[in-house]
């Protein structure tokens, strides 16, 4: 007969990993056709130093889960907090840019060379989001930022945003000669690591035939990104410091 439990191993990361003091907090047993929701029910139970996992999302493999997703035996759950809404993982510098490249980057970004990376003759519209650290933030001076990415979780996220993307913004009608798949040259950089007051930490490039399409794709780029790529945000001051986007 089958078990009627499951084990699955708990990982946390940012600011939960920093409240727990390890990032794998080791195995859990639950009932079998338990869900994501009971089981973070006993992560608090266990870790009550993590406050509150309400607002925290689960990864299974490299996708999100709903909390009443049932948990398999064996599972590795990943608790991800809300991100600061942030190896080449899903294109290399000579890449697909039609389909969207993705990197992480541990070096200063250039946003003059990401242009250049776009360009196309084909491509009448070229539009650059750079994203900078600022000197200071809610009435504090800001130091740095530190920024922690879930690496292998990135490149997957960041193709399903490339991928509705190309689908809502892609330009309605291909230039003469164009193929027919609609055309967007797409390149989005992150950093990671410490980024100094006046450093760019992302990168957003977007070549099309047409620049409404290129400002809109742009936008909708940046702004999704924020929303569900797991990168987080650590803003160092004098005196201490806060995960950005964290609500606990």
């Amino acid at each position: 007969m089958p078990r009627a439990t499951v084990r699955c191993q708990v990982e946390v990361f940012a600011s939960l990993r920093e409240r727990a003091g390890r990032s794998s907090l080791g195995a859990f047993e639950l009932p079998r056709g338990a869900t994501v929701a009971r089981l973070k029910e006993l992560v608090l139970a266990r870790h009550p130093e993590l406050r509150s996992l309400a607002a925290v999302r689960a990864v299974l493999g490299t996708t999100y889960v709903r909390d009443e997703t049932v948990i398999e035996d064996g599972a590795t759950v990943h608790l991800l907090p809300p991100v600061s809404g942030g190896a080449d993982a899903a294109g290399a510098a000579g890449g697909d840019f039609e389909r969207g490249v993705f990197e992480l980057c541990a070096a200063a970004l250039d946003p003059g060379a990401a242009f250049a990376r776009v360009a196309d003759p084909r491509c009448g519209g070229t539009v650059v989001f750079s994203g900078t650290t600022r000197a200071s933030n809610r009435d504090r001076t800001v130091v740095r930022l530190d920024y922690e990415a879930f690496e292998r979780m990135c490149g997957p996220q960041m193709a399903r945003i490339f991928e509705r993307c190309l689908a809502e913004h892609g330009p309605a009608a291909p230039l003469e000669g164009e193929p027919a798949s609609r055309r967007l040259r797409m390149l989005v950089q992150h950093r990671t690591g410490v980024v100094d007051v006046g450093e760019t930490s992302v990168v957003v490039a977007v070549a099309s035939p047409h620049r409404d399409a290129a400002f809109r794709a742009a936008r909708f780029l940046i702004d999704e990104l924020k929303a569900s790529l797991p990168v987080w945000k650590k803003e160092c001051y004098a005196d201490g410091h806060e995960w950005i986007g964290e609500g606990a």
